[in-house]
């Protein structure tokens, strides 16, 4: 069964041939892959060694780990299997298009009719203690009172 093997603590200057050749000598290598910045195209210090079978791989980490290499000491263990990526740049689902609409949007929603734009009709949030501002923005002493009907007592 094949083990993948993390490489890190690694020098600019190092190849994915020379860590081929250095992971060798434990046993068969299936595949390295040094990982690299995708704008400079440099190092970022840490490969992945897939190596054929346990055996091949614990004899790399006993052989290989704190070893030095192009003037730097590696470590080597086993690689972790990846976690989901969270913030900005995590993977997401396809999710249905919304539909465009024009206008600006703040990150309030504030200047166009959207489904991010504030609710009128919304309960207000209630936090405890503070004092309480028509946009709920100080905690809730007293909840706000609801805007007055103008033009008379014609309710329908």
């Amino acid at each position: 069964m094949e083990v993948k093997l993390y490489v890190g603590h690694l020098a600019a200057a190092t190849t994915e041939p020379a860590l081929q050749l250095l992971f060798a000598q434990a046993g068969a290598v299936r595949a390295v892959s040094l990982v690299k910045d995708r704008n400079s195209g440099q190092s970022k210090g840490f490969a992945f060694v897939t190596m054929a079978d346990s055996d091949g791989a614990q004899k790399a980490i006993a052989q290989f780990n704190n070893y030095e290499l192009d003037g730097r000491r590696m470590a080597v263990n086993i690689a972790e299997p990846s976690k989901p990526a969270k913030g900005p740049k995590a993977a997401k689902t396809p999710q249905p298009a919304k539909p465009a609409v024009a206008g600006y949007q703040s990150k309030l929603g504030a200047f166009s009719v959207t489904d991010r734009s504030p609710k009128v009709n919304a309960p207000p949030t209630r936090k405890s203690g503070g004092y309480q501002s028509k946009l709920g923005a100080f905690g809730t002493e007293s909840a706000p009172t609801p805007p007055r009907r103008r033009g008379g007592s014609q309710r329908h």
